[in-house]
């Protein structure tokens, strides 16, 4: 199936086009049909399946500009906000319908600025929301579509009874509904029944790791794990590396380590205690090439679009199975091959084998050829010698 016979308006399709899409993914090609009908939809979906543009595309071809909020969209961080405007505002360049942009972490006088001159289509995260409903800036009786993604996301993060609150703003009468999360535990299941209204459901979840990755567990004493991780670095060729970390202040520490390793000032850092202007900012340097090294919590593993990440390594195992499909799929996009290394302890254990159990794969254990092991029992079975990290990642053939 083609973008033209899904029904996509003239000015979509013309940036489609400019964009280099060719043919919809299958959420896409599932979505976008339900979505231009008004129909409700429950989408089960991760990252890098298309999602954002199976609602978008639909939703822009079903508005005109009125100067009003008539779409309005949830997102649980800022950056995944600030990256879903920029794509409706990709997708709306040959229309004049209008893209507005709001979260915390910055003043409120553009955002009241843009709300005021006419805001179409609304992006926001819950918290920024309400305060522009309690100051009188956003106004939601025009809203007729409503989309709630990464709900599991936002539920991790406390923002469910404010999304509840959030929902009872919009009108419920002739409301169309779309809710996309990656899983949907028993507390979303009675959450999507109750603001959903007969839901087409749709499920593209991917559980498993995709081919252009290569991935493996490396096993390491607990003493050793920040002297393997600077080995693995030097070690490997990289162009951009993404080091994930489980806490705020390990991500801190961790740039500090690497800084003091020679990275220097090809280090940076991002999580949710660094000012917003600054996190946008070391994003667009990792992806300006400006930093060749970005140490980050989760706040970076979903969603957020970053090409060209050759490697990834994750400083702990994550205890979330699912994350550590988020967080290795920053790398081997676009159909690049990419490289991803997850340092293993034993106080680890449990939670890869809940990776393993997740993806249904049991994952590879690897040694880094040259480097001066301390014994630990991990090393004793099933761990092969690594020649060395491939270089930084080629286009297949």
């Amino acid at each position: 199936m083609t973008f033209e016979e899904l029904g996509l308006s003239a000015p979509i399709l013309e940036a489609v086009k400019d964009c280099g899409y060719e043919t919809p993914t299958p959420i896409q090609e599932q979505a976008i049909p339900y979505v231009l009908e008004g129909k409700d939809v429950i989408g089960a979906s991760q990252t890098g399946t298309g999602k954002s543009a199976a609602f978008a595309l639909p939703l822009l071809t079903k508005i005109t500009h009125t100067g009003q909020p008539q779409v309005l969209v949830l997102e649980p961080t800022r950056e995944l906000a600030d990256q879903l405007a920029e794509s409706f505002r990709t997708y709306a360049k040959h229309t004049d319908i209008t893209i507005g942009l709001l979260y915390g972490g910055v003043g409120y006088g553009q955002q009241m600025e843009a709300l005021k001159k006419g805001c179409d289509v609304v992006v926001a995260t819950p918290g920024r929301l309400v305060d522009h409903f309690y100051r009188g800036t956003m106004k939601f009786k025009e809203v007729k579509h409503l989309v709630l993604d990464e709900v599991d996301r936002m539920t991790d993060m406390g923002f469910l009874p404010i999304v509840r609150k959030i929902v009872n703003l919009c009108p419920w009468e002739g409301r169309q509904t779309l809710f996309f999360s990656a899983t949907m535990p028993q507390i979303l299941q009675g959450f999507a029944k109750w603001c959903l209204t007969d839901p087409q459901e749709i499920a593209i979840a991917r559980r498993e790791v995709a081919s252009t990755i290569s991935h493996a567990f490396y096993p390491v004493g607990l003493d050793q794990r920040d002297e393997l991780l600077l080995a693995l670095v030097k070690a490997t060729d990289f162009k951009n590396l993404m080091v994930f970390t489980r806490t705020r202040k390990e991500a801190d520490a961790v740039a500090g380590m690497l800084r003091g390793a020679g990275w220097g000032e090809t280090v940076t850092v991002m999580h949710s205690d660094i000012p917003q202007k600054e996190r946008m900012s070391s994003l667009k340097g990792f992806k300006e090439d400006k930093y060749r090294i970005l140490v980050a919590t989760d706040v970076a593993a979903r969603g957020i679009d970053i090409n060209g990440v050759t490697h990834v390594i994750n400083y702990r195992v994550p205890e979330n199975a699912e994350d550590y499909v988020h967080r290795i799929g920053r790398t081997g996009r676009a159909e690049q091959t990419g490289d991803a290394f997850t340092l293993l302890t034993a106080d680890e254990i449990d939670f890869a084998k809940s990776v393993e159990c997740f993806i249904n794969q049991k994952i590879e254990r690897r040694k880094l050829d040259g480097f001066d092991y301390a014994y630990t029992a991990l090393l004793d079975t099933n761990v092969r010698p690594l020649r060395k990290p491939r270089p930084a990642a080629r286009r297949r053939r």
